[in-house]
């Protein structure tokens, strides 16, 4: 990674001798295109004179440091992203004077320009460490302080950081720009990962909020091209809910000036919590028809970001180790608002559905980790954005949550946050008030959940007796060997039977008879309330999705849930059964063809957003890498024909509708239905009630790209209806996703061995080359791939370069080549960088698994 690699024991003794008192830092914005000027004042004690330290800078050059009025040479005191500090008074004044660059990766100050007007666009992201591409700083979280920016830009921009946007003063012209300077009042003291500064010609709404101590100014920013499908009251109307909540539930006004959101091109994430101006992907911008998942997901996003803004940066983690309770907290308070304060009351359903697959897929991967993992030093924290610091960890606040009581636990989050705001804190100090608000020791609970990883399987093990019912019934928990740990576990029993009536299949649905929960431990637990209990026709363990953990069905209930896949009436059963068959077909104990076959006969009718995006998905990758290669084509014919069908027989206009259309286009291998794919972007043709908008016409030009049957010029007129800068990255994917030589040749040229596009480009060309109905395509990019990575990854930045190591891996051939060629690369570069290997090594198992799951499908 570019800089250097600020260890955890560094950032401690540098800690251990410094306060930081402010920062003032000014920026010139006008310079040109790559670069700008940044020159930083820190004021800070050392509470031992004499020390020396070194502060953190990515610049293009340094002209001049400046230590208590005496000048340092930066030759001398400048180098890999440090500049040495000697002999440091008990008082210091630190001015910095540097050029900084502009990044198009999404890191540090990212510069967009808008092909639509031509307009420059500035956005800051920081975390991890990356203020220090903007300017000079103690890159660490603890050493928070107040922060005064000025800035200097061109007089018809906007500009935004974290404390309200004065008024600009004239700055004179300069070749031939306008030019304004912002002069930002200070701070209150936060960490430096959460100021922020978005400049450029954005259109801006206003609104306000009223909290506990007065009207807050809330404002929402987009590029004026997206202007007209801002849907602002949507978004207000979320946020105020929000506001409404966590003041109550935290039992702390809102603690900054205004609240700003602010949506941004090429973002990397979905969102991140600067103090009063969270910044957004703009895909959350809806310029298009999208799913109404998609627009859940938004809710949570913007609940999860105002969360942050008591739980994150009123008080913030002393170090990186605390990363997972910084993100498990916001997704635990996010959703529990979302399900008690807005309209999505299931989002609880929807968190086991979606978030929790995720944290599931991720715990048996080689990377997996602790909760609490071990941040030795930034390297560490990058790669560790991932389904255990985000889903895992929610789950299990969620059972902390029911452990201790939710009354002890709201108490004791107020009185964390009474105690420690404007401070840092570790795990202990919110265990300690959890300990003293529930009367509940939690150091060994700390320890099987927090600190060992991996993810347990539970199954039901019984005898019945003559009459039908159980003799015996006990649940057997089990893990893997690499993660041997068996935890403790509160979770319901849910005993269904078949019941005439309703809308299942042949007329039947399952009724829930009856409902046990229970507390299980070790290896084997014996649930003595069910002895004596009728077996009824479907049993479910974990229903109602307390516990986090793997499921089995028993035989009969298997067969009961194969033969009735429209049984259940509520969605939450349905979705813990389908994800029971899905992880049995990932560990190879259920043939992936049955799986699908299974799934597609659930889908008729199916309503929850969330729940037919996720078995869409399941759906593609079983067929992909979990069917036997000799049955594939079978499989896939059979993926796309179905799909088409039901989404000729969903509801018009239904959200259902358009999420089958959608992935009909982007499965189909069949050359035949190029004829309804064209007569559909036309509009020759349409199915009752579905508009082929901006986004879905270019789904089905995609289709097209991917089936041989559009060339450059057809697809260079779609990039000429849609000159936008998201038109230009689905015209990237469309044109490496023709199945030829020449166009897999063209995208890894672009993307792998030239390092100039743009994160989201990136992304875009990546996606395009994987997809081909021609898999030998691929086959030369084994060796091809192994053998750039350690450059690719060296001459590029951590997030660009997982976009290039997980992007051009090329997974759809999931062959044992493939996998021995990952081995290989393993065992040879042991060395490598750490967040290289990862990603490799994550690669490599994904290919290992299906491999196993292949074998089983062939098997039948």
């Amino acid at each position: 990674m570019p800089g250097k690699n600020l260890t955890r024991d560094e950032a401690a003794a540098r800690a251990s001798i410094l306060t930081v008192e402010s920062y003032a830092v000014r920026l010139d914005l006008t310079t040109g295109p790559e670069h700008f000027r940044t020159v930083t004042t820190v004021r800070f004690s050392c509470s031992e004179p004499g020390a020396d330290t070194f502060i953190d800078l990515i610049a293009a050059s340094v002209e001049s440091v400046t230590l208590n009025g005496t000048a340092l040479d930066p030759a001398e005191v400048f180098a890999d992203s440090r500049i040495a500090l000697p002999g440091l008074a008990a008082d210091n004044e630190l001015v910095v004077d540097a050029t900084g660059s502009y990044t198009n990766t999404g890191e540090g100050l990212h510069r967009f320009v808008d092909p639509v007007d031509n307009e420059v666009y500035l956005y800051t992201q920081f975390e991890v460490p990356d203020s220090r591409r903007m300017y000079a700083v103690f890159e660490q979280p603890d050493l928070k302080a107040s922060f005064t920016f000025t800035v200097t830009a061109p007089a018809h921009w906007k500009v935004v950081s974290n404390s309200p946007t004065p008024t600009p003063e004239a700055a004179g012209v300069a070749d031939g720009v306008e030019r304004a300077t912002w002069s930002f009042a200070p701070t209150k003291r936060i960490s430096s990962y959460i100021t922020a500064l978005i400049a450029g010609p954005y259109d801006e709404v206003r609104d306000e909020v009223e909290t506990r101590e007065g009207v807050v100014p809330l404002g929402i920013f987009c590029r004026r091209s997206l202007t007209e499908y801002l849907d602002a009251d949507n978004i207000f109307d979320c946020t105020k809910r929000g506001f409404a909540f966590f003041e109550k539930e935290f039992d702390q006004p809102y603690p900054f000036e205004k609240y700003d959101q602010i949506f941004t091109p090429e973002y990397n994430m979905g969102a991140m919590e600067n103090a009063g101006a969270v910044t957004f992907t703009e895909v959350y911008v809806f310029r298009s028809k999208v799913s109404e998942a998609k627009v859940e997901r938004r809710a949570l996003t913007i609940l999860h970001e105002l969360a942050h803004m008591w739980f994150g940066n009123l008080v913030t983690m002393k170090w990186w180790d605390d990363l997972w309770l910084n993100e498990s907290f916001a997704e635990w308070a996010s959703t529990t608002c979302q399900a008690e304060a807005t309209e999505w009351t299931s989002a609880w359903t929807t968190f086991g559905t979606s978030e929790k697959a995720w944290a599931y897929d991720q715990d048996q991967l080689s990377s997996t980790h602790p909760i609490a993992a071990d941040m030795r030093h930034l390297e560490d924290v990058e790669v560790n954005f991932d389904g255990i610091t985000y889903a895992k960890g929610a789950s299990v606040l969620k059972q902390l949550v029911a452990y201790v009581g939710r009354e002890p636990f709201v108490a004791a989050l107020r009185q964390y946050f009474a105690t420690h705001k404007w401070g840092n804190t570790t795990l202990a100090d919110l265990l300690g008030e959890l300990e003293k608000a529930s009367g509940r020791e939690l150091t060994e609970w700390s320890k099987l959940w927090l600190e060992t990883a991996g993810v347990n399987t539970l199954r039901p093990v019984f005898e019945v007796d003559a009459d039908g019912r159980y003799a015996t019934f006990a649940i057997e928990q089990t893990a893997a060997d690499s993660h041997p740990t068996l935890r403790p576990h509160r979770l319901g029993i849910g005993r269904y039977a078949v019941r005439p009536g309703g809308s299942g299949d042949a007329g039947t649905v399952l009724e829930r008879v009856g409902y046990d929960e229970v507390d299980i431990d070790g290896a084997r637990t014996e649930i003595e309330a069910l002895v004596g209990q009728t077996q009824p026709d479907l049993l479910l363990v974990n229903d109602d999705d307390l516990a986090y953990a793997k499921i089995r069905l028993d035989e009969r209930s298997l067969a009961t849930a194969l033969s009735l896949p429209r049984g259940f009436t509520d969605s939450l059963p349905r979705s813990l059964v389908l994800g029971a068959t899905w992880d049995m077909t990932r560990d190879a104990e259920m043939p992936a063809r049955d799986f699908v076959r299974f799934v597609l006969e659930t889908l008729p009718g199916e309503s929850d957003s969330t729940l037919l995006r996720v078995l869409i998905n399941q759906l593609s990758t079983a067929t992909r890498l979990y069917t036997a290669p000799e049955h594939r084509d079978e499989t896939s014919a059979l993926l796309s024909s179905s799909l088409k069908a039901l989404a000729e027989t969903a509801q018009p206009g239904s959200d259902a509708q358009f999420q089958l259309v959608e992935a009909w286009a982007n499965t189909t291998r069949d050359v035949a239905d190029e004829t309804r794919l064209r007569a559909l972007i036309s509009g020759e043709s349409a199915f009752e009630g579905l508009s082929v908008d901006t986004e879905l016409r270019w789904t089905l030009v995609k289709a097209l790209a991917a089936l041989g049957v559009a060339d450059e010029a057809e697809l260079q007129a779609e990039l000429d209806r849609d000159p936008t800068s998201t038109g230009r990255e689905r015209h990237a994917e469309a044109l490496a996703a023709r199945p030829t030589a020449e166009a897999k040749a063209d995208a890894w040229a672009k993307a792998v061995e030239q390092n100039v596009l743009p994160n989201q480009m990136v992304e875009a060309v990546s996606a395009g080359f994987r997809r081909s109905t021609d898999l030998s395509l691929l086959e030369p990019y084994i060796a091809k791939y192994h053998a750039m990575l350690v450059d690719a990854w060296d001459a590029r930045s951590v997030a660009m370069g997982e976009r290039v190591v997980g992007g051009f891996y090329p997974f759809a051939l999931a062959s044992e080549q493939l996998k021995q060629a990952s081995d290989t690369w393993l065992a040879e570069h042991a060395d490598a960088a750490a967040g290289l290997v990862r990603t490799v090594a994550e690669n490599r198992d994904t290919v290992a698994r299906a491999l196993l799951a292949q074998a089983r499908d062939r098997r039948g």
